[in-house]
């Protein structure tokens, strides 16, 4: 492992890549699973598992596992805003939202990731007018995704815009669990950590589903099966690894970039294998928040200082 300050090349182009694909292709995996497997336990099995092998892996190739109790708690509560909520908040609203229309909302991210680093974190940065215009962009491509959901009077509607709204929130979830891991500097390797954070929200996740009697109405199909495995493989090991690496080694508005390319695979995948629709809406939509995501992700926070460079 090289350090922060060093990555090779190829190394970062390989983890971008990675996100970029595996994660576009989960919003499908996801879909699957929770048709028969509950939201909170179908999440909750996936990290637990993935947590647990990814320790054991770090474990065997001689990573060090030890950790502070300060640096346990950053990571419990990093897993928590990142899997336990904002993957549990996708997971329970692609119940009702097509896949495609899910990965677009959540690639607001960046835009909620660049009001929390200039209101809630701003230190000495402020906004600059193109992230401004972004987030502009950013809010009317929700509106025009939501339009037909806005619109609807049906139970099955009322009930998309429900999944669409906490899909919202979970993305903010994520925009904080992405913060608080690019600030806080921890005294554990990169994988290690991934490791950690997936095993704490697995816990979590089926403790919390098991209170509800997840058990009891979990059905464990050759389907749903598969696609939680696809997940613990794809998406767990494969992508938020290399998102977790990421983050300790690219920008964040940079990693943030994924943002781009997870929708089209998402959207394609849902139309190719599940049949979903593609809307003049959706198309509208997607295209509005694609460019308030480059013109956030291209900015920079200025300083407030004149003699300060930007970075």
């Amino acid at each position: 492992m090289l350090s922060a300050k060093h990555p090779i090349r190829w190394q970062v182009v390989l983890a971008f890549a990675l996100v970029y694909i595996f994660w576009g292709s989960t919003y499908l995996g996801i879909r699957i699973a929770v048709e028969q497997i509950p939201p909170l336990l179908m999440t909750g099995t996936r990290f637990l598992v993935a947590g647990a092998l990814m320790l054991l892996w770090c474990a065997v190739s001689g990573r060090r596992m030890r950790m502070s109790a300060g640096d346990a708690v950053r990571l419990a509560v990093i897993g928590a805003l990142l899997l336990s909520i904002g993957n549990a908040a996708l997971s329970w609203a692609e119940q009702w939202v097509p896949t495609g229309l899910a990965a677009l909302i959540v690639s607001i991210t960046p835009l909620w990731i660049l009001v929390l680093e200039s209101t809630v974190f701003p230190g000495e940065h402020h906004v600059s007018r193109r992230a401004l215009v972004g987030l502009v962009f950013g809010a009317s491509g929700i509106l025009v995704l939501l339009w037909p959901q806005l619109r609807q009077t049906s139970a099955l509607g009322r009930r998309e815009l429900e999944g669409s709204a906490v899909l919202l929130c979970g993305s903010l979830s994520w925009a904080f669990g992405s913060v608080f891991s690019k600030r806080w500097k921890l005294d554990v390797d990169s994988f290690t950590s991934a490791g950690y954070e997936m095993l704490f929200a697995g816990a979590l996740n089926v403790f919390i589903g098991s209170m509800l009697g997840d058990w009891s109405r979990a059905v464990w199909s050759r389907r749903g099966v598969g696609a939680v495995i696809y997940l613990v493989i794809f998406g767990s090991w494969v992508g938020y690894s290399a998102y977790i690496w990421l983050l300790n080694h690219v920008p964040i508005t940079k990693v943030s970039t994924y943002a781009y390319v997870n929708p089209v695979v998402a959207v394609f995948l849902g139309w190719l294998v599940l049949r979903e629709q593609i809307t003049g809406y959706i198309v509208v939509g997607s295209v509005v928040i694609l460019v308030a995501v480059a013109l956030v992700t291209g900015s920079k926070l200025r300083p407030r200082a004149a003699a300060i460079e930007p970075i």
